[in-house]
C-alpha cells in the first residue's frame, strides 16, 4: 500500500454560521500550477512545510511524484519562496510529511522505514543528529499491519511526543477511514490503535487529524450528511482522557467550508491562523490558503516555552534531552531527544497543569526550572535557560523545584520529583558527597531567616537520608541572608535569594 495525499474535509450536523472572514491564497511562492497539498505549520509559525504533486522539479519527476518544499515566513508576514526539502525528507515517488515536533528536531513521515528501506504501509521518524538527520526508522504499533487494511492511511502526533493519532480503514481496499489513537509505550513501542468512538467516528470518511497545541482540540475532515461540500472540516474536543469522550462535533461553516473539498486543517501554537488546502479560486488544482481563526473554533491558549540548554559553567550549548513533568506527581508529560547543536528548545505547555522542566546529559546535574500554568491566562511564549552544570568539585546546583510554605522547612510534596532527580546523581557518582545550603531574603528578623534557612537545608538532608543516602555523604549548612545572589530591593531578587542549592564536595 503507498500513502498518497488527498484532499479532504470535515464533518457534522452543527454548522456555524458563516463569519466575516476572508480565505487568502498563500501565493505563488508556495502554491503553483500544479497542486498543494498537507501544509504542516510549525509550532511556532514561521515554517511551513508542504507537499507538491507532480512538480518536474520533484526527485522522481513530473509523473506521479509528491515531494515535501518548504517555506519560511519572513517579518512582514509573507511566505518566502519555496525550497525542495532535499532528499532526507524525499525518497520514494510518493513522499509525505504528517508532523514535525515544536523544536523541529523530529519529523513523522510515511512509509515503515527499517535499516534505510521502506518495507510498505506504517510510519517513521527521522530525528536531527547535530547538523544531519538520522535514517528513518519505523514505528512499531501494535496489530497495525493487520488493522490498517483500506487504501489511504494518516496520522498526527502531539506535542507531547507520545500521543499518536491515526486514520485508516479496517475494511480491505475502503477509502472510508476512521479515526484511532495509539500510546508510546516504556519498551518504545506504539499501542495497538483504538477507535476514537462513536462521538467522532461515522459510517463516512473520517480522516487528516489534526490536534491544536492544547492536545484537546481536534480538527478533521469528513464528507458526513450535512456538510456544505465534498468533504468539509469538522471540530471536537476532548473532555477526559479516555479518549472516548468527545464534544458533538462542529462544522467549521463559511468561509472555511465551500461546496468544493477543503482539507488539511493545521493551527500554530498561537492559535490565531488556521491553514488548509482548498480547491476554490486556486492557482493550480489545489492550493494551500490561510484565515484568521474566531472564538468559537480556537483551540485553548497555550505556552510555547523555548530557550537554549547551557553549561552552567561556561555558557556553552549542550545537546541533551529534555523532559517536562506534572508536579507534585512527578508523571512525565512530555520530551525532546534530539537538539541541534545550539542547545535550542521549544516545548508546548497547555495550562492547567504545574510544570518542572530540565535537561539531562550525562556528565551533568539539570537545574531543573518551575512553570506553574494552574491558572489559566492567553498564549504568550516564554524564553527560559536550561543549565546543565558538569559533575565537579566546587560546582553548586540550584534546587528550583523545591517548595515549602511561608515561612515554613516542611517540604512540599512537589519538591519530591526534584529530590528523587537528585538521589539518582548520587547512587550514579557513589563518590560524591554534597553540602545542602539553605538562604533567604533580608525581609524579618535575622536570627528567625538563619534558622529556617538551617532548618530547611536539614530537611533536604532527611529526605535524602530516607532514601538510602548515607549520612557521611551530606552535610547541612543555612546562611539566612548572608549570602544574596540578586538585589533585595526588588521582589524577583528576593525570590531568587530564597534557595536552596548543594555544592559538590567531593566526586
Amino acid at each position: 500500500m503507498r500513502i498518497q495525499i488527498l484532499i479532504i474535509c470535515l464533518f457534522s450536523s452543527l454548522l456555524i454560521h458563516a463569519q466575516k472572514l476572508e480565505i487568502e491564497n498563500l501565493g505563488t511562492n508556495v502554491n503553483s500550477s500544479y497542486a498543494e497539498y498537507n501544509p504542516i505549520i510549525s509550532a511556532d509559525g514561521n515554517t511551513l512545510y508542504f507537499v507538491r504533486s507532480n512538480f518536474p522539479v520533484n526527485t522522481k519527476g513530473a509523473a506521479e511524484s509528491q515531494d515535501i518544499w518548504i517555506s519560511l515566513l519572513n517579518a512582514n508576514g509573507d511566505w518566502l519562496s519555496a525550497e525542495h526539502a532535499g532528499q532526507y525528507l524525499n525518497r520514494e515517488q510518493f513522499n509525505t510529511l504528517f508532523n514535525v515536533s515544536a523544536d523541529g528536531n523530529r519529523m513523522l513521515i510515511g512509509g515503515a522505514y527499517k535499516d534505510g528501506i521502506n518495507w510498505g504501509a506504517g510510519f517513521s521518524f527521522i530525528e536531527r543528529n547535530g547538523e544531519t538527520w538520522s535514517e528513518p526508522h519505523y514505528l512499531d504499533i501494535k496489530k497495525y499491519d493487520k488493522m490498517c487494511r483500506g487504501e489511504y492511511s494518516y496520522a498526527y502526533l502531539l506535542s507531547d511526543n507520545k500521543t499518536l493519532v491515526l486514520s485508516f480503514s479496517e475494511m480491505e481496499d475502503s477509502k472510508v477511514n476512521d479515526l484511532y489513537v495509539s500510546f508510546l509505550q516504556k519498551n518504545g513501542s506504539w499501542s495497538e490503535p483504538k477507535s476514537l468512538g462513536k462521538s467522532i467516528n461515522t459510517d463516512f470518511d473520517e480522516t487528516t487529524p489534526f490536534i491544536a497545541a492544547d492536545g484537546v482540540s481536534l480538527y478533521f475532515a469528513s464528507d458526513r450528511p450535512g456538510g456544505l461540500g465534498d468533504k468539509d472540516i469538522y471540530m471536537s474536543k476532548r473532555l477526559d482522557d479516555s479518549w472516548q469522550k468527545w464534544s458533538s462535533p462542529v462544522n467549521l461553516g463559511r468561509p472555511i467550508n465551500s461546496e468544493d473539498a477543503e482539507g488539511y486543517y493545521t493551527i500554530p501554537a498561537n492559535g490565531k491562523i488556521a491553514y488548509m488546502v482548498s480547491r476554490k479560486n486556486t492557482i493550480g488544482k489545489a492550493d494551500i490558503v490561510r484565515i484568521k481563526t474566531v472564538e468559537a473554533t480556537k483551540p485553548n491558549p497555550v505556552v510555547l516555552l523555548s530557550g537554549k540548554v547551557l553549561n552552567a559553567k561556561n555558557q556553552q550549548p549542550i545537546e541533551a534531552e529534555i523532559s517536562y513533568e506534572i508536579l507534585p506527581s512527578g508523571m512525565e508529560m512530555g520530551s525532546s531527544k534530539f537538539l541541534s547543536k545550539n542547545g535550542d528548545f521549544k516545548l508546548i505547555l497547555p495550562y492547567g497543569k504545574n510544570y518542572g522542566i530540565s535537561a539531562r546529559a550525562k556528565g551533568y546535574i539539570p537545574i531543573s526550572i518551575n512553570v506553574d500554568l494552574t491558572t489559566s491566562g492567553e498564549y504568550k511564549e516564554i524564553k527560559r535557560p536550561l543549565l546543565l552544570v558538569p559533575i565537579e568539585t566546587g560546582q553548586v546546583v540550584r534546587l528550583n523545584n523545591i517548595f515549602f510554605d511561608k515561612g515554613k522547612s516542611f517540604l512540599k510534596k512537589e519538591s519530591f520529583p526534584e529530590l528523587e532527580r537528585l538521589i539518582k546523581i548520587m547512587n550514579e557518582n557513589a563518590l560524591m558527597n554534597i553540602e545542602i545550603a539553605g538562604h533567604s531574603d533580608d525581609v524579618g528578623d535575622d536570627d528567625f531567616n538563619l534558622k529556617l534557612s538551617m532548618d530547611r537545608a536539614l530537611a533536604v538532608e532527611k529526605y535524602l537520608q530516607a532514601k538510602g543516602i548515607k549520612d557521611t555523604r551530606v552535610i547541612s549548612r543555612g546562611f539566612g541572608k548572608a549570602k544574596p545572589i540578586s538585589d533585595n530591593s526588588t521582589e524577583e531578587g528576593k525570590q531568587l535569594n530564597r534557595r536552596v542549592e548543594f555544592k559538590i564536595l567531593a566526586n
